[in-house]
């Protein structure tokens, strides 16, 4: 049997300053040539924070574009071997934006301390990989069901996990900002990294804790499913204006098509 044919996936991705930021210190990447969606949420000040998740998003398109003219066809028609090196490919890139966010920060005292979060999405055949750090997040639907792949690494998660604090505490609580990893901040981190199969009619979600903290995964999958791509994303942010917005907000809106499962 031949290769089944390739999923049609469609994204948008829009972001906002809010309404409490002066500036806004997000980033994203909708790249259609690689199927590469890129969520960034930097910290470290008006300079250092924008600094630090642009530089990120950029780092990773390079990579991954530059492994993608390495090895065209692993891309367009990965084998079952191919599988292996895709988790590795873009966890590799994330430490190497990590590298440069780093050596930038080293090389101007004004952008010392920066970082970001990084949530990214390769989809590649049949198959979505996840890289993450910090607490920008991923969600798949499906089904009529939303599914969080990725895991906060902030301090109020830990808590969390902990049965220091229950859900309710967790989404008041005044330490929800204080992440326990980011990209950048030292030279190296660890990133976490998931894959699954994807499916036709999936969608997937990545966004900022400027959305996750004022929209329930509830209202993520009404409007992320249930409302035009081309409209999607936007609703999203301005249900989190509504709410007081006090926090740049990114979202992409991921959807997917095709033939079915195989």
């Amino acid at each position: 049997m031949g290769a089944p044919p390739p999923f049609s996936v469609e994204a948008r991705g829009v972001t906002d300053v809010g309404r409490r930021r002066e500036q806004n210190e997000d980033a994203f990447l909708v790249d259609a040539a690689t199927s590469l969606f890129v969520v960034a949420d930097g910290m470290g000040g008006h300079a250092g924070g924008g600094t630090a998740s642009s530089l990120a998003v950029r780092t990773i398109q390079e990579r991954i574009r530059s492994a993608r003219a390495a090895a065209p066809a692993s891309f367009s028609a990965p084998t079952a071997s191919d599988a292996s090196n895709f988790p590795a490919v873009l966890r590799l890139a994330v430490e190497a934006a990590c590298r440069a966010i780093y050596g930038a920060a080293q090389e101007d005292p004004t952008l010392a301390g920066m970082g970001t979060t990084v949530t990214a999405a390769l989809l590649v055949g049949r198959t979505a990989y996840v890289a993450h750090v910090g607490d920008s997040r991923c969600y798949l639907l499906r089904g009529g069901r939303i599914f969080q792949l990725s895991e906060d690494h902030s301090l109020v998660n830990e808590q969390l996990k902990a049965g220091a604090i229950t859900e309710e505490e967790a989404r008041q609580s005044r330490f929800r900002n204080i992440i326990t990893r980011s990209v950048g901040f030292e030279e190296d981190v660890l990133v976490d990294v998931v894959g699954l199969e994807i499916e036709a009619g999936d969608a997937i979600v990545l966004c900022c804790d400027g959305l996750s903290n004022l929209v329930t995964d509830a209202e993520i999958l009404e409007i992320a499913s249930g409302t035009r791509l081309a409209d999607a994303p936007e609703r999203l942010v301005a249900l989190a204006n509504e709410r007081g917005g006090d926090d740049n907000i990114t979202v992409i809106v991921v959807r997917i098509d095709g033939t079915g499962k195989s």
